[in-house]
C-alpha cells in the first residue's frame, strides 16, 4: 500500500514523526539509565552516612571514656602531690631537728674540750705542787678521756644521721621531680591515644600528623629530662655516701611547653 496523504502540516519533510519517535525512545532509555544509577548513588550514600553516623557515635564514647579516665588521673594526681608534700615538710622539720641536736653535741664538744685543757693545766700544776695528789689527777683524767671518747663517738653518730637525712631529703627531690615529668609524660600520651584515635579517618589523618609529631617529640624530650634528673640525683647521692660535703642542692628540671 502506498500513503498517499499529504505529510505537511504533521511533518515538515518526510520522516519527521518516525524519527523523533526513535529519539523519543533514546529519551526514554536515557531517562531509565539516568534513574538507576540515582536509585544506585542514593542507596551507596545512604550506606556510607549509616557507616559515618556509628564511627561518630564510636569517636564520642571513647572521647567522652577518656575525658573521665583523665579526670580520674587528676585526682589521683592531686591527692599524691599533697601527700608528697607532708611528707617533704615532716622530712624538712626531722632534718631541722637532727641540726640542732648535731649543734648541740658540737657544743657539748667544745665544752669537753675546754675541760680537758683545764684538768690538763691542773694536773701539771698539781704534779708539780701536791706529788700525794698525782693519783687522784690521773683517776680524772681517765675519766676526762672516757667523756672525750664518748663525745667523739656522739660526733660520729650525728655525722651517721647528717649523711642518711641528706640522702633522704635527695631522694624525696629525686621522687618529686620524677613524679612530675611521668605526670606530664601520662599527660602528653593520653593526648597523643586521643590525637591517634582521631587521625583514624582518612580525612582528619593529613590534618592531625603535624600535631601527632609534635606530641611524639615532647614525650621522647620528658622521658629524657627524666633520665637525666634520675642521673644527677643519684650522682649527688652517691657523692654524699662517700663523705662528700654541700651536695645538698636541689635540682629544678626545664620547663618543657607542651604542643
Amino acid at each position: 500500500e502506498t500513503n498517499t496523504l499529504p505529510f505537511h502540516p504533521f511533518e515538515m519533510q518526510q520522516g519527521d514523526i518516525l524519527r523523533m519517535e526513535k529519539e523519543h525512545q533514546v529519551l526514554k532509555e536515557q531517562l531509565k539509565e539516568a534513574q538507576e544509577k540515582y536509585e544506585q548513588l542514593q542507596s551507596r550514600s545512604s550506606e556510607e552516612n549509616s557507616t559515618l553516623k556509628d564511627l561518630l557515635k564510636k569517636s564520642v564514647e571513647e572521647t567522652e571514656v577518656s575525658k573521665n579516665e583523665l579526670d580520674w588521673f587528676h585526682q589521683d594526681l592531686e591527692m599524691q602531690v599533697k601527700k608528697w608534700q607532708q611528707e617533704k615538710k615532716e622530712n624538712q622539720e626531722n632534718l631541722k631537728a637532727l641540726r640542732n641536736t648535731a649543734k648541740k653535741h658540737a657544743d657539748t664538744n667544745d665544752r669537753y674540750l675546754k675541760t680537758i685543757d683545764e684538768k690538763e693545766k691542773q694536773y701539771n700544776v698539781y704534779l708539780n705542787t701536791f706529788l700525794e695528789t698525782s693519783n687522784k689527777l690521773a683517776n680524772d683524767k681517765v675519766k676526762l678521756e672516757e667523756l672525750i671518747k664518748k663525745s667523739q663517738d656522739d660526733c660520729q653518730e650525728c655525722v651517721k644521721r647528717a649523711v642518711k637525712a641528706e640522702i633522704s631529703v635527695l631522694k624525696n627531690w629525686k621522687e618529686t621531680e620524677v613524679c612530675k615529668l611521668n605526670g606530664i609524660a601520662a599527660n602528653a600520651e593520653a593526648n597523643l591515644k586521643i590525637l591517634k584515635s582521631l587521625s583514624s579517618s582518612a580525612s582528619a589523618a593529613p590534618k592531625l600528623k603535624s600535631q601527632i609529631d609534635s606530641w611524639k617529640i615532647f614525650i621522647s624530650n620528658v622521658k629524657k629530662q627524666l633520665e637525666k634528673v634520675e642521673a644527677e640525683y643519684e650522682e649527688k647521692i652517691q657523692k654524699v655516701k662517700n663523705g662528700v660535703r654541700n651536695c645538698l642542692t636541689k635540682m629544678e628540671a626545664v620547663e618543657l611547653s607542651s604542643p
